[in-house]
C-alpha cells in the first residue's frame, strides 16, 4: 500500500457548492462567506465568527484589534508550529517562549508566573492535536498575575488582565465539559488549511466570548477593515446599486476568505460530525493496537470532570526512551512500507528564526524530550478500514522491539 499522511476529504457535495458559487458570479467574499461565518458560530455556540484566509491571519488580526504591538510581550509555548509565534513578531511585539510541562504538551501552568511582567498583554495556548488545554489552570494563572497588567487601550482595560488567545488551529469541534472549542479562551482562532479536519483549502476563523465591554458588531467591522485594506465596504456591499462610495480608514491588510473557500467549508460542515466520529474510530484502533508497546500516547477522550473529546486531529506516538536519531530511523522504516508519517513539532528554539532571536533549546528540556521520540501516524476521515489495519500492522512490526 501507499498511504499518504493527510489528504483532504472532498466529496461531490464540495464540488457542487463550489460550482454553485462559480455560477453565481460571487467568487470573492460574498454571501457564502457570510453564511459560513453564521453556521460556524452556531456550531461553536458563540454569537460571532470572522472568516479569514488562515489561522495565522486570525491570530495576527486579533493581536491588532487588541492593540498589541511594539513594547508588548506575548507568552507562547515552545512546542508548537511557528505560526503561533511569528504573528507576535509581525505586530512588533516580543515573544516570550516557555517550556511545556513534563507531563503534557501544554505550558507548565504552575511555573508560568515568573514570565508575566508589566509588558505582558496576552498568552497564546495551543490546543495541540485537537485536545483542549486546561483553561481553568490557565485562567487561574492569568488571574494570579492580574496586578501586573498595564492596559494600553480601552479593550485591554475591559479585560484588566492578560488576554487569552487560543491557537486552536487543530481544535475545531473539540469538546470539554459540554462546551466546544471557541467557548474557552477570550479569543479562539481556527485553521481550515488543506490538512485540517474541516478544510476550505486555505482558510481560518476567529471567534470570541461575549464581554460586556465589547460591541460585537463594531469588533466584527474592525476585523473586516483589517482584512480588506482598511476599506469601509466589502465587495458585497459595494455591489449594491449606486453604493460604490467607500473610504480607507488605515493602510491595512488583505486576508479575507473567498466564497469559493466558504463553499467547500459549508459542505464540510454538513458532515463534520461523521468525519469526527470516523477519526475517533481510527484513534480507538490505534490505541488498542499499541497498548502493549512501550509508547506514550495522547489521551483523546476523558470521561472525568464532565467528559472531553478531542477533534482527533493528530495521532502522536512517543516511543519511550529512544533518541532523535533512532526516531528518524523508524520514520524511514514506515516510509519503506508505504506509510507516510510526520513529526509534530520541532520546538521553536530549534529553528533558525528563533535561534537568531537568542532562544536555545537547552532551556526547553521538556519540549525537546517531547520532540525527540515523537512520530505522528496518518489520521484522517478518508482512511479505510483496510488502510487503518495495514498501518497498525506496520506499526506493530516496526515497534516489535519495544513491546512491553
Amino acid at each position: 500500500m501507499n498511504i499518504p499522511f493527510s489528504p483532504p476529504d472532498i466529496t461531490e457535495r464540495e464540488i457542487e457548492l463550489v460550482t454553485e458559487a462559480l455560477r453565481s458570479g460571487w467568487i470573492t467574499t460574498g454571501p457564502k462567506t457570510k453564511e459560513f461565518e453564521k453556521k460556524l458560530a452556531e456550531y461553536v455556540g458563540n454569537d460571532c465568527m470572522v472568516c479569514l484566509n488562515s489561522a495565522t491571519a486570525a491570530m495576527e488580526m486579533t493581536l491588532r484589534v487588541l492593540g498589541i504591538g511594539e513594547g508588548d510581550e506575548v507568552i507562547v509555548p515552545a512546542y508548537t508550529y511557528t505560526a503561533t509565534c511569528s504573528v507576535i513578531c509581525h505586530v512588533g511585539a516580543t515573544p516570550v517562549i516557555v517550556d511545556i510541562s513534563e507531563k503534557s504538551h501544554e505550558m507548565d501552568y504552575d511555573n508560568l508566573d515568573s514570565y508575566f511582567t508589566a509588558k505582558t498583554k496576552a498568552i497564546i495556548p495551543v490546543d495541540l492535536a485537537g485536545i483542549i488545554c486546561d483553561y481553568d489552570k490557565l485562567y487561574a494563572c492569568v488571574e494570579r498575575n492580574r496586578e501586573k497588567f498595564v492596559p494600553k487601550n480601552q479593550i485591554q482595560e475591559g479585560f484588566g488582565r492578560a488576554i487569552v488567545i487560543a491557537d486552536s488551529a487543530h481544535g475545531f469541534g473539540a469538546e470539554r465539559g459540554g462546551k466546544r472549542s471557541g467557548q474557552f479562551a477570550d479569543f479562539t482562532c481556527f485553521s481550515f488549511h488543506a490538512v485540517k479536519n474541516l478544510t476550505t483549502a486555505e482558510g481560518g476563523a476567529v471567534t470570541w466570548k461575549k464581554q460586556s465591554f465589547i460591541d460585537d458588531e463594531k469588533l466584527y467591522k474592525e476585523y473586516m477593515n483589517l482584512s480588506l485594506h482598511g476599506q469601509t465596504k466589502d465587495a458585497l456591499n459595494k455591489n449594491k446599486l449606486g453604493a460604490w462610495e467607500y473610504d480607507i480608514v488605515a493602510p491595512y491588510f488583505k486576508c479575507n476568505m473567498t466564497d469559493l473557500q466558504a463553499a467547500i467549508g459549508l459542505a464540510q460542515l454538513e458532515r463534520y460530525g461523521e468525519m469526527l466520529d470516523k477519526r475517533h474510530k481510527i484513534i480507538d484502533k490505534y490505541d488498542e493496537a499499541l497498548k502493549d508497546y512501550k509508547v506514550t500516547l495522547l489521551r483523546h477522550k476523558d470521561n472525568k470532570a464532565g467528559g472531553s473529546r478531542s477533534s482527533g486531529h493528530l495521532y502522536f506516538v512517543r516511543v519511550d526512551g529512544i533518541s532523535e536519531e533512532k526516531r528518524n530511523e523508524l520514520i524511514l522504516k514506515f516510509a519503506e512500507k508505504g506509510v507516510a508519517t510526520n513529526v509534530h513539532y520541532k520546538p521553536l528554539p530549534m529553528l533558525t528564526a528563533y535561534k537568531n532571536m537568542g532562544f536555545d533549546i537547552k532551556d526547553y528540556p521538556n519540549s525537546f524530550a517531547a520532540y525527540e521520540n515523537e512520530i505522528t501516524l496518518p489520521l484522517y476521515s478518508r482512511l479505510s478500514d483496510e488502510e487503518t489495519d495495514y498501518i497498525t500492522d506496520v506499526a506493530k512490526e516496526i515497534l516489535k522491539e519495544y513491546k512491553r
